[in-house]
């Protein structure tokens, strides 16, 4: 029976868990061990490879070079703003945009699209710019719901839509994993038809910030670390021009390697030559990152972990397999289980880069069986990844605005993120899937 598949059980008692406020890290280690019994994996077994932390523990590499990424491009960020930068430009976007509070919501959407294509920092840029802004908001009695899902949008639409920067990595995963397993596509193939994802989140972003997150909704003045004392006029300084040196070297090696590991050396070292981290800071600004990103680094491990729990027990398969049964007859039904299962693992994944392998394999050939045509399985596939991102607990999509919007300490990851960001996108992006996938 579906719901008693090891994937519907472990997503559903991970997020029950969250949603009362249990840490994020214990409750997807407490979803493995749930997704592991019920799938009939052992806790312990001497001798044996094939026990739950066993396999949890293997599957963790899984996400170690974007662990990776995100600690060196918190040490970055920690540079960043040590040398003032962030400050600088927070202040010159409160001038501009004083008394327009849907314009800074909306604003800071435009920004974050930057981070996944133009400048591919990725939430490195959030602890930095949003911290010194939090005042502004508070004045503005802008809900912060309605910032996380602005945030989470510029993190997701772009690399959804664009096959450049973040979205090249997203695009060509798609490319090589369907014509892998059966059905030959390329990247102006899935340019073509993503966009429909991101027009969907757009849709999203927009009527749920107007209808549901308009309102006005009062926070405290209480400290933000970093930025207790009030600087008045700012001013670039030497520290300031080598920041900015630092991400334009960030960019550049970005474009070149495509690592994100190299861009954030290359940025951190053109910091220290540019004397704008001190050698006798190096670890200072290293402990630094750990503290602004390590955690979010750990949970992203543990998410491979969980990933890997479940394709190892075959649960996934199994699931696939049982829910095939209900997708004769209507490709409108068979598009919205489809993309019911997509948002099930990428909840549990929470990663829409790690769920295309998982899904492609057995989505490429049922939509070959079901009629669908190859740009509606690159949609349909597309889209699936994408759902269970946007408001899962263990998405760097929802962990980095987080990171930001609650340096004060009055916005809780579960209920004003990643809820909020589940209403915005998931609905619409479903929508937008069906009826895209029944287009093409």
């Amino acid at each position: 029976m579906l719901l008693f598949n090891p994937v519907v059980i472990s997503v559903i008692v991970m997020c029950a868990l969250c949603l009362i406020k249990f840490n994020v890290l214990l409750s997807i280690l407490v979803a493995a061990i749930v997704a592991g019994l019920t799938a009939g994996m052992p806790i312990y077994q001497e001798g044996a490879t094939n026990n739950i932390i066993e396999v949890l523990i293997d599957g963790m590499g899984g996400n170690s070079a974007t662990a990776l990424s995100y600690i060196l491009l918190g040490a970055f960020a920690y540079g960043l703003a040590k040398s003032g930068l962030g400050t600088i430009l927070s202040k010159k976007l409160s001038k501009v945009l004083e008394g327009k509070k849907f314009v800074m919501i909306f604003a800071l959407a435009f920004i974050a699209c930057f981070s996944q294509n133009l400048v591919p920092v990725h939430i490195a840029f959030i602890p930095i710019l949003i911290p010194p802004l939090l005042p502004l908001m508070n004045k503005l009695k802008i809900d912060r719901r309605a910032v996380a899902c602005a945030l989470t949008f510029g993190l997701k639409a772009p690399y959804v839509s664009i096959p450049v920067g973040f979205g090249l990595i997203f695009h060509q995963i798609l490319e090589d994993n369907i014509t892998q397993f059966g059905m030959a596509v390329t990247i102006k193939d899935t340019a073509s038809v993503m966009w429909i994802g991101g027009a969907s989140m757009l849709v999203g972003l927009v009527l749920t910030v107007l209808l549901l997150y308009g309102r006005d909704r009062h926070y405290e003045d209480l400290p933000v670390p970093g930025q207790e004392e009030d600087q008045g006029e700012v001013k670039m300084t030497k520290e300031a021009w080598g920041a900015l040196i630092g991400c334009l070297v960030t960019v550049v090696v970005s474009i070149i390697t495509t690592s994100l590991p190299y861009a954030a050396i290359a940025g951190l070292l053109t910091m220290v030559i540019t004397g704008c981290i001190k050698w006798k800071d190096i670890d200072e600004v290293m402990n630094g990152g750990i503290d602004m990103m390590g955690f979010i680094a750990f949970v992203m491990l543990v998410a491979a972990g969980y990933g890997n729990v479940l394709t190892s027990s075959g649960a996934v398969e199994s699931l696939v397999e049982t829910a095939a049964g209900y997708m004769q007859g209507s490709p409108a039904v068979s598009a919205f289980i489809m993309l019911l299962i997509g948002l099930l693992i990428t909840m549990g994944i929470g990663t829409s880069f790690g769920t295309i392998p998982i899904i492609a394999a057995i989505y490429v050939p049922l939509c070959m069986k079901l009629g669908f045509s190859p740009h509606a399985t690159i949609l349909l596939i597309g889209v699936a990844a994408a759902l269970g991102d946007a408001g899962s607990p263990a998405s760097d999509s929802t962990l980095g605005p987080t990171s930001g919007l609650n340096a004060d300490g009055q916005h809780n990851h579960i209920w004003d993120t990643c809820v909020p960001t589940f209403i915005a996108f998931d609905v619409f992006l479903i929508i937008g899937g069906v009826i895209g996938s029944m287009m093409l």
